[in-house]
């Protein structure tokens, strides 16, 4: 991680514990929003306006965060205003690589245009020379003012689905104000028990912990199961919302790669007929497959060395 700026030890996968052992995530540091005319969002400064071209979106298809904004990027026609570079799946000892020479070259990553940067952490120094932390994805980038934009991408979905509505029309409101309880009350609890649920699992450092995390994530999967028994396309009916996203992204990579190596292994998606349908209704929406490479998490999750010292890549599944 970076220190005051300085990278300081090898890149480790968990970020904190507390002291039952249980996984804690970094918090995201710069939460500036674009807006359609440049006004202040709910927090950060003012100054980003929504103009095609002027944004950098930097992800990894690895990850379940950066791929929900590559989603509502796709829904809501945003390919050709807001460019992308991927990373390289595989974790290095010092976190996330570009694409810039060939012992980086994973099929699908790519470089990074804007500044020629070697590793992600390269971009958060540059965005703050004393930054304390990890370098995380997604990051949004303004190529005019050369800043960092914001780091959460729970953010970024929701200004992606609104800051453009000047130059694009396409997809469907991903958060209607007359859906917006509902939707904050099922992230509220996908969110801890689910999508970081998965990960408290693979990072917990005591039984204890590791057994608190499993349940919440089986005790989520079969009331997501139920939830969705009623014939319903999506988790609040017919129309498909953030919540859907935020589920989809944990969804698609749970079978190969938290079932195994994160030992949630009671039963995977496609043993919950339910889930598994309403998984593959949103894979089959246009433009979200192409947000998913099962190559790059398998091969990204699995170069993780805490969890797996061999480095050995499981052979399937190789299709969703």
């Amino acid at each position: 991680m970076l220190v005051n700026g300085q990278w300081q030890q090898d890149w480790q996968p968990v970020q904190s514990k507390d002291g039952e052992g249980r996984f804690i995530r970094q918090t995201s540091s710069f939460r500036h929003w674009i807006t359609p005319d440049g006004s202040a969002g709910p927090t950060g400064d003012a100054g980003f306006k929504a103009e095609p071209g002027r944004y950098h979106l930097y992800v990894a298809y690895i990850c379940p965060w950066a791929s929900r904004t590559l989603m509502v990027r796709a829904l809501k026609g945003l390919q050709e205003m807001i460019s992308v570079s991927v990373v390289n799946p595989v974790l290095t000892d010092q976190g996330w690589q570009f694409a810039v020479d060939d012992s980086s070259q994973f099929p699908g990553s790519s470089a990074d245009p804007l500044h020629n940067s070697r590793y992600m952490h390269e971009l958060y120094t540059r965005a703050d020379p004393s930054f304390t932390g990890r370098a995380t994805v997604p990051v949004l980038w303004d190529k005019q003012t050369d800043r960092m934009v914001s780091n959460e991408s729970a953010d970024i979905i929701r200004m992606l689905n609104t800051a453009f509505v000047n130059f694009t029309s396409e997809g469907p409101d991903l958060y209607p104000q007359a859906l917006a309880a509902e939707i904050d009350a099922l992230n509220d609890w996908i969110y801890p028990n689910f999508n970081n649920g998965v990960y408290q699992a693979g990072f917990a450092s005591s039984q204890q912990a590791y057994e608190e995390a499993y349940g919440n994530v089986f005790n989520a999967m079969d009331r997501l199961e139920q939830q969705l028994a009623d014939g319903r396309s999506y988790l609040l009916g017919e129309q498909l919302t953030e919540a859907d996203i935020r589920l989809f992204v944990t969804l698609v990579r749970f079978d190969a790669a938290y079932y195994g190596l994160f030992k949630t292994n009671r039963h995977r998606v496609l043993d919950m007929p339910k889930l598994h349908a309403y998984m593959k209704r949103i894979l089959a929406l246009p433009g979200i497959a192409e947000t998913v490479r099962i190559d790059h998490i398998k091969a990204g999750y699995y170069s993780i060395k805490a969890l797996n010292p061999g480095g050995i890549v499981p052979v399937g599944p190789d299709v969703l």
